[in-house]
């Protein structure tokens, strides 16, 4: 049996990528903002996906554009951590070689730990990891946590307590 061809061909019709954004622009802008959070600007994200859209319309089938616009929202937003992390790193180091008055076995114990902790929050679900950064890194209560991500404040501490007590078992001093 032949497959149906798709009604259109690509989103460069204009009609059709308005439809798309109007479709797609907000649950897409939802899960970077849940995911990542806001300090990873979702609405920048959000349009960034779009024009790469539009970049690429003749090559992308209004099938398959949901699935190109969260692939691409979220490699950016995830390129974008890897350079704050890269820039992060840099600055530690510059920092470290500027300070020569820290023992040096305290320099390498801070950094055995946080890679530890890196390691630990690595294993961690989503859901958990989410909850967790959210509560400890943003200072979130958990009843706004609950409102993010759309679930009972009971879960959200219940993710909580289990991440915490995740990492206390993989990172000795937590």
């Amino acid at each position: 049996m032949k497959k149906a061809k798709p009604l259109y061909e690509n989103c460069c019709e204009e009609s059709i990528f308005s439809k798309l954004h109007q479709r797609y622009a907000k649950d897409l802008h939802d899960f970077i903002y849940y995911k990542f959070g806001e300090q990873h600007n979702p609405k920048d994200k959000v349009q960034e996906a779009f024009m790469k859209l539009w970049e690429n319309c003749h090559k992308i089938i209004p099938e398959k554009a949901k699935s190109f616009l969260f692939s691409v929202a979220n490699n950016t937003t995830l390129n974008v951590i890897k350079h704050k992390k890269v820039v992060l790193n840099y600055e530690i180091k510059s920092n470290h070689k500027d300070s020569d008055h820290q023992d040096p076995q305290f320099v390498l114990e801070e950094k055995e730990y946080l890679d530890k902790y890196q390691k630990a929050l690595s294993h961690l679900t989503e859901e958990k990891r989410v909850a967790f950064l959210l509560n400890r890194v943003e200072g979130k209560k958990h009843k706004e946590i609950a409102e993010l991500l759309g679930i009972s404040k009971k879960a959200v501490e219940k993710r909580i307590y289990t991440a915490l007590n995740q990492l206390r078992k993989e990172v000795d001093g937590i």
